[in-house]
């Protein structure tokens, strides 16, 4: 049904699409139940302008059925709504060259973060953003902790209409990127809860801490 529909679009507006792919995947939206992710525009390469930027755009079959078994759905709508918005969304990237770059740059630092690299822990900024707080790059899911004072207590925290409670590490000083495992609705990469330092006015004359990532065991409230 999608390669029929992707027929259905000019081909001028599919310039640069290299793929146009239907994964089996689920990907729930990280704080709101029953909302779920139907279809994404993955930029692949571009040589700097923007202009000749080739992109790969996945629909989610998982999400689909998910979102169908909720109550009456038309597929053949949805997916229609789902490819033409993501197809804008190519044509949005290749006209934008300051947003293409930005989200290349944090894509390449969580690649970092993934191998265990040095990198920015602000990047996920430069990210697309889902939620108040919530960003996206690639497949990982970004929120963000601001009260480093709860450091060293329980605290609970919501993901995709449930809520969670976990320990936020008491140390170390800086940033701190906990992996959350344990959630019952998992996106398809990191679930990645982000706590922020508290800065001080001493804290400007000192270097910053480098980002400290650990696993962090999540227990649902609901049962």
């Amino acid at each position: 049904m999608v390669e029929r529909l992707a027929l259905e679009v000019p081909s001028e507006f599919r310039d640069g699409v290299v793929a146009i792919d239907v994964s089996p995947k689920a990907v729930p939206h990280p704080v709101r139940g029953g909302v779920y992710t139907l279809g994404e525009c993955v930029p692949i390469e571009w040589s700097g302008t923007g202009a000749d930027l080739q992109s790969r755009v996945v629909l989610y079959h998982g999400s689909f059925a998910a979102l169908a078994r909720l109550g009456e759905f038309d597929w053949r709508e949805e997916a229609w709504e789902t490819l033409t918005h993501e197809l804008r969304h190519h044509l949005e990237w290749r006209a934008n060259h300051d947003a293409l770059a930005a989200y290349d740059w944090a894509a390449e630092q969580n690649f970092a973060r993934h191998e265990g690299q040095p990198f920015d822990p602000r990047f996920f900024r430069a990210g697309e953003v889902l939620d108040d707080g919530v960003w996206k790059v690639d497949d990982d899911r970004f929120l963000v902790l601001a009260d480093s004072r709860r450091r060293g207590d329980h605290i609970e925290i919501p993901w995709h209409g449930r809520a969670y409670r976990l320990v936020v590490p008491a140390e170390p000083r800086g940033y701190v990127f906990l992996i959350l495992e344990g959630l019952l609705d998992p996106p398809p990469g990191d679930a990645v809860l982000v706590v922020k330092p508290a800065w001080r006015l001493r804290d400007l004359f000192r270097r910053m801490p480098a980002p400290v990532q650990q696993i962090a065991r999540v227990t649902p409230l609901d049962g």
